[in-house]
């Protein structure tokens, strides 16, 4: 080779070789100054061996609040691909809307309500809305199935440990009951005149299969949102700007019905995206489900259970609003009310769990 060549050959090795170490100066520096931040002692000279020691102290402040996720995370890492988590999905999805509709219609078609019930439309009559709520089952088995078959891990590990996930679904039960009674008994807004319902010893008397299934519907979307997606995500990438942010999207959009919410349908999305950041933050926070769930139930239960809006999902509501959802304007504070209530009931909760 003619000795030009070679001379180019060597200069382009040390230029390379000069970039390379003054790109590992610039990274050293870096990381010393954010150890002198942190409060570790560090060597005036940058010398490159603590380069690692100062990567993990950056990546450990980063998560430090979120290190119980790994609890849940650790089960999905066997399996991270992310087709096998959009398969997971359709599947799911599949399963879920094909069985639920069915359901769904099974129960309309061979209904008999009381004539006690004013429900003059059958899809808000009492066994309408428990189809509703029972046709989250599927939901479960969907998700338990994907991740049997396309992760190699029960529908457990989705749940994180069962005893902390069982003290923390109590606490945040009682934070959000009390945040939620409080905001019936104070200012700054009250409710509109409601409508009965149903009489109240029937509503008494359907409480005993409406909560379990109420229960179902909750923990179902908890463990396929804040469960399998977030933790799936969470074993694929670092970040909770992926993991946290992409699955409440998800669950917002799940929400969009403007059949039934009108003009108010992507303010309804707006505040199921930021329901489901508060419960994704919860579920890292504590390493488990049960706290998202229990503030999922509460909401859920004063919405569906005691004072519901118009629609299909008011069958089992002791008292109506004499309106629906599409027939608020556009923005009608009640919408942001209600999630300014679950803003407060994220801070009740954290304060009671000290996370």
């Amino acid at each position: 080779m003619p000795p030009i060549k070679l001379a180019e050959m060597g200069i382009g090795k040390r230029q390379a070789k000069d970039k390379r170490d003054v790109g590992k100066r610039d990274l050293c520096e870096r990381q010393m100054a954010f150890l002198s931040i942190k409060g570790i002692d560090a060597s005036p000279h940058c010398p490159l061996p603590s380069a690692p020691l100062a990567s993990r102290a950056m990546r450990q402040s980063h998560s430090t609040a979120y290190a119980p996720h790994e609890t849940l995370v650790a089960p999905a890492r066997a399996y991270p691909q992310l087709w096998r988590l959009i398969l997971g999905l359709v599947l799911t999805a599949a399963l879920y809307m094909i069985l639920g509709t069915l359901l769904f219609t099974a129960t309309l078609s061979n209904a008999i309500e009381p004539s006690t019930f004013d429900t003059p439309d059958p899809t808000s009559s009492p066994s309408a809305t428990l189809a509703l709520l029972m046709g989250f089952g599927f939901m479960v088995l969907g998700t338990a199935g994907a991740a049997r078959l396309l992760h190699k891990r029960g529908v457990l590990t989705l749940l994180g440990p069962a005893r902390m996930a069982l003290s923390c679904f109590s606490l945040a039960l009682v934070a959000t009951l009390g945040i939620n009674l409080l905001v019936f008994v104070l200012p700054p807004y009250a409710l509109p005149e409601l409508v009965p319902n149903l009489p109240v010893a029937t509503w008494f008397s359907l409480l005993f299969i409406a909560v379990p299934a109420l229960l179902l519907q909750v923990s179902a979307e908890e463990v396929l949102f804040r469960g399998y997606i977030q933790q799936q995500l969470a074993a694929r990438f670092q970040s909770p700007l992926i993991w946290m942010v992409l699955p409440s999207a998800l669950f917002g959009l799940a929400h969009y019905t403007p059949a039934g919410n009108g003009e108010n349908a992507w303010l309804v999305v707006l505040w199921a995206f930021g329901f489901g950041l508060f419960a994704a933050d919860l579920t890292a926070r504590t390493g488990n489900l049960g706290a998202a769930i229990g503030l999922h139930f509460v909401n859920n239960a004063f919405s569906i259970l005691l004072i519901s809006p118009a629609g299909p999902l008011s069958g089992l509501a002791l008292y109506r609003l004499p309106f629906s959802l599409a027939d608020l304007p556009m923005a009608d504070p009640l919408i942001l009310i209600d999630l300014a209530v679950i803003l407060c009931s994220w801070l009740a909760i954290r304060i009671a769990l000290k996370v």
